[in-house]
């Protein structure tokens, strides 16, 4: 018997939080230690309830998912937790913030199930979860916004074959399809894509994308 992933779900509406805690509770390897309706009290609740995952709304009362993300999952937080974004496609501006301040993935909320359930095992892992579509889409949008005036700095500690591989990555390519695009093994992708987290000291993929849009790699 392996250890069941600890849940926390935080969402302002009753009927979604309901149901969103009804599907989790229904895994035999899943476990819903505790819920909310605001983003203060996920972080209070994550203090003391230690959940692996913590399934975060973005507009709530009191402290917004945004503010509650950073405070979980931010730079320099000590113990931070994996937070995976639940929100609607006309918030994607405020999606884009929430990866910035540290979650690790994000869905809409009209996916189904299966994909939900998906999501928290694969930010439990400790990898990221984007969907390579939207992450176009919602990052995509907002390059003009979040990029640099003068555009990428000459300064990035990148080999040329690390930044191609960044930017593949940004461009939502999995590591399959990076491997067929560069004619290359997905091991030898595998050892490209941890070189360049290292490298820039960025924790998983979805701050790698936030970095090549910031620093104008992609368009």
């Amino acid at each position: 018997m392996t250890e069941s992933i600890r849940v926390l779900v935080c969402d302002d509406q009753v009927l979604v939080r309901t149901g969103l805690v009804t599907i989790i509770d229904a895994q035999p390897d899943l476990e819903v230690v505790g819920e909310c309706e605001d983003g203060q009290t996920a972080v209070d609740l994550a203090g003391r309830l230690h959940p692996d995952v913590v399934v975060m709304d973005v507009r709530m009362p009191v402290l917004d998912g945004i503010e509650a993300t950073r405070l979980l999952a931010g730079a320099g937080v000590r113990r931070p937790v994996k937070v995976l974004v639940v929100t609607t496609f006309n918030l994607d501006t405020y999606v884009y913030e929430a990866l910035r301040a540290g979650a690790s993935g994000f869905l809409l909320k009209d996916a189904p199930p299966s994909q939900l359930l998906h999501g928290i095992r694969t930010v439990a892992t400790g990898a990221a979860l984007l969907d390579p579509e939207v992450t176009r889409q919602l990052v995509g949008r907002y390059a003009a916004r979040i990029r640099p005036p003068e555009g990428a700095p000459d300064d990035i500690p990148l080999t040329p074959r690390e930044l191609e591989v960044l930017r593949l990555i940004a461009n939502g390519l999995s590591n399959s399809e990076i491997a067929a695009t560069l004619v290359i093994s997905q091991e030898t992708v595998k050892t490209f894509v941890s070189r360049i987290l290292t490298k820039l000291g960025l924790r998983d993929r979805v701050q790698a994308v936030v970095y090549a849009y910031r620093q104008g790699l992609v368009t």
